[in-house]
C-alpha cells in the first residue's frame, strides 16, 4: 500500500505526493523493479481498452512501462510520463516512448488520448492537480484510470517482515504485520481521495470504482528479489536489508520454500465529458 517511509516525517496531511524522496526512489534499482514488480490482470487492461473510445494512451507515473506494454500488447499507442530518468530509460528499452517530467509539469503540446492511466502511482500526484492535466489531455469520452495492486501476505511473512523491521528502525511506527490483513479495505481511503480529486477538477462524470481479484504463487527467490522494490524499504541501507530478507526468506523456507499471495487491482476512473 502507498505507505511513506518511517524515517521521513509525514507531509501535512500524510499526502504522499508530497513525500518527493520516497516518490523517487524506486530507480535506484530500475531492473530489479521491472522484473520483480506484479503485472496487472489482462481483464483490467481489457476492461479499459473497451472503454476508451480510441488506443491513443498517455500512462501517468509510468516507470519501466510495465503497465505501458500490456496496453501495447492489446493495440493502444502509448506515450508514457515518468519524472525518473532511470525508470524511463528502461522503459524505452522495451519500446515505451516516454517524456520525462512529473505530470503536474508536462504539457500535452497540443496532443490529445482517448485514455490516461496510471498504475501504482496516482498517489504520488497532487489529486486535483493530475486530474485537471488528465482532462485537458483527454478528447470528450476519454477515460482517466488510476490502478493499484493491493495484497494480502501470509500472517508468518508478515510477522518475519515486521521482526526483520523493527530490529532495524526499531523506533519505526510503521505496521508491517498489517499486511497480513486485506489491504483492499486499507485502499479505499486512496480511491476516495482520488475521486475527490476528480471532482474538484471539473471535466468528468461521476467517478466509479472496479476492482479485479487474482492470486500469485511467489518461491522463496522471487518474493526477497521483490521486496527490495517496496517503498518501505527502498531507503534502507544494504546491512539493513539483508537484515530484513533474512528474516522473510527464513520464514518463506519455512512454508516449504514458497506460498501464494491475495491480490485484488482496484481502480477508480472517470469519463471525460465535453465541458473541461
Amino acid at each position: 500500500m502507498p505507505t511513506l517511509p518511517p524515517e521521513q516525517p509525514l507531509p501535512a496531511g500524510n499526502e504522499p505526493h508530497r513525500a518527493r524522496r520516497m516518490a523517487e526512489s524506486f530507480g535506484s534499482d530500475a531492473e530489479r523493479y521491472d522484473r520483480a514488480r506484479p503485472r496487472y490482470p489482462d481483464a483490467l487492461v481489457r476492461r479499459i481498452v473497451a472503454a476508451a473510445p480510441g488506443p491513443a494512451v498517455l500512462d501517468v507515473g509510468c516507470g519501466t512501462g510495465i503497465a505501458a506494454r500490456q496496453l501495447q500488447a492489446m493495440g493502444c499507442h502509448v506515450l508514457g510520463v515518468e519524472p525518473d530518468a532511470r525508470m524511463a530509460d528502461v522503459a524505452r528499452r522495451f519500446g515505451v516512448e516516454v517524456d520525462v517530467a512529473t505530470v503536474e509539469a508536462w504539457e500535452p503540446a497540443g496532443r490529445t488520448f482517448d485514455a490516461v492511466t496510471a498504475g501504482q502511482a496516482w498517489h504520488w500526484i497532487d489529486p486535483v492537480a493530475g486530474a485537471a492535466k488528465a482532462a485537458r489531455a483527454l478528447r470528450p469520452g476519454g477515460l482517466l484510470t488510476a490502478f493499484w495492486n493491493a495484497f494480502q501476505l501470509p500472517p508468518e511473512v508478515a510477522e518475519a517482515l515486521a521482526t526483520g523491521y523493527r530490529r532495524v528502525v526499531p523506533h519505526s511506527a510503521f505496521d508491517l504485520q498489517g499486511m497480513a490483513r486485506p489491504t483492499f479495505a486499507a485502499y479505499a481511503a486512496v480511491l476516495a481521495k482520488s475521486a475527490d480529486g476528480i471532482r474538484k477538477a471539473h471535466g468528468f462524470d461521476e467517478p466509479e470504482q472496479w476492482r479485479f481479484p487474482w492470486e500469485r504463487t511467489y518461491t522463496r527467490d522471487a518474493w526477497l528479489d521483490q521486496l527490495p522494490t517496496l517503498g518501505i524499504f527502498t531507503g534502507l541501507a544494504a546491512d539493513q536489508l539483508a537484515e530484513v530478507l533474512r528474516e522473510a526468506g527464513a520464514a518463506v523456507d519455512a512454508l516449504g520454500g514458497g506460498f501464494t499471495m491475495r491480490y485484488a487491482t482496484v481502480a477508480v476512473t472517470a469519463t471525460r465529458t465535453d465541458a473541461a
